[in-house]
């Protein structure tokens, strides 16, 4: 951060008027070029982003009891997916940017040059993401919950691109954490704002809306992941959390601005969008299932899954998963002494069947164990009752055949 020393203060016009104490310096460049290579600050954190929520969401999917790599195969799906549908979004509410009088078409394949709407990446990423889940058949729900805390943060590391981009601000002020917006020029000496090296001469100083929006979204992952530990949200729930606080705040950031954008009845399309998924978020919420899936529910399974028009299908799967999730926190809730205790019944169950198999074994045998020496006629012994009572030899050998089956 720059220091601008607060030396006088003037008098116009009857008003004071002074300057600030200190301003947020903008990067004075956004790319750096290596040989013929342009290292892009834009794109480096959208890949620092990506990798940090595939290795948190690996993390909490294991924790959760789903298997290992689960979350980076369904990544290979989700991602492609989610950067093709923000710029798509992108460019399909600044389109005049693109296809207007004074747009390049070609210019809306530069993904490099910033321009990605969330909405359009959560959108389509959220796709892609279920079509992993289909192929590698495991609960899209649980997976959304598992990620949702690491993609608000790979949002959050992701603005620091436009920081350096020197894009998404606000409207000019004169607060003191205002940033500065700086000329960039090439290496012609045409203005290039995207690409171009700042000279130092400030053009203006605007609200820092990137800032705005990635501290509160790391305010809602700490949010998020509290709320996660101490009621178990499960089904989809804490993804909707996810989407209707980012909402939230995304529709406020959106008031502070004053770029170029789409808008309708005076109102940044965005802002409309905001409001709408907020909505749609919260009402998922709350009809949604309650409760969190097993380890067991999160492996991949042999059933096929239903399809999201399945209703009646979902709604059976639902209230079995519901079930199943109530057993398990009440298996969790109960007393310790009360798991020994089932499982000192187990061992004694367990052994008793295995006396009574001993048993049969040696009722099956009785007739040649318990034949009298003093006998010489095997058909006048055998199977009679009153003789194996009365021959001294029987007993001991019933004595010992049980010790040998103990």
């Amino acid at each position: 951060m720059t220091l601008r020393v607060l030396a006088d203060s003037v008098l116009s016009n009857g008003a004071v008027t002074a300057d600030v104490l200190a301003y947020i310096p903008s990067p004075s460049q956004g790319v750096w070029h290596i040989g013929a290579f342009p290292l892009r600050a834009y794109a480096l954190c959208i890949i620092l982003g990506i990798v940090v929520a595939i290795w948190w969401g690996e993390r909490r999917w294991q924790q959760r009891g789903g298997q290992q790599g689960a979350i980076l195969d369904v990544a290979m799906f989700a991602v492609p997916f989610g950067l093709v549908g923000g710029r798509l979004y992108h460019v399909a509410t600044d389109w005049q940017k693109y296809f207007g009088a004074d747009g390049h078409p070609i210019d809306a394949l530069k993904i490099y040059q910033g321009g990605l709407g969330i909405w359009g990446a959560v959108f389509l990423g959220g796709v892609g993401a279920w079509i992993g889940c289909r192929v590698y058949r495991i609960p899209l729900p649980a997976l959304g919950d598992a990620i949702a805390p690491p993609i608000l943060l790979a949002q959050a590391i992701g603005r620091l691109g436009n920081y350096f981009n020197q894009e998404l601000y606000g409207r000019k002020t004169d607060v003191p954490w205002g940033l500065e917006i700086y000329l960039r020029f090439d290496d012609q000496g045409k203005l290039d704002m995207m690409n171009g090296v700042s000279t130092g001469v400030v053009d203006k100083v605007v609200q820092p809306t990137f800032l705005y929006e990635m501290i509160w979204n790391l305010l809602i992952v700490v949010l998020l992941v509290q709320i996660d530990k101490r009621y178990r949200i499960g089904h989809g729930r804490l993804f909707a959390l996810y989407v209707a606080g980012y909402c939230l705040g995304r529709f406020f950031v959106e008031l502070l601005r004053d770029d170029e954008a789409t808008k309708i009845a005076g109102i940044r399309i965005n802002s409309f969008t905001s409001a709408l998924v907020f909505l749609a978020a919260v009402a998922y919420f709350i009809f949604a299932t309650k409760g969190r899936e097993t380890a067991d529910q999160l492996q991949p399974s042999t059933v096929s899954r239903p399809w999201p028009w399945q209703i009646g299908a979902l709604r059976a799967a639902g209230a079995k998963s519901e079930a199943a999730s109530k057993a398990a926190a009440a298996a969790e809730a109960a007393p310790k002494h009360s798991a020994q205790t089932k499982d000192e019944m187990s061992v004694a169950a367990a052994e008793s069947e295995k006396s009574e198999m001993a048993e049969a074994e040696t009722a099956s045998d009785k007739a040649d164990l318990t034949k009298p020496e003093n006998s010489g006629n095997e058909s006048d012994t055998t199977g009679d009752n009153s003789t194996e009572s009365e021959t001294s030899g029987t007993e001991p050998v019933k004595v010992e055949t049980s010790k040998k089956d103990d």
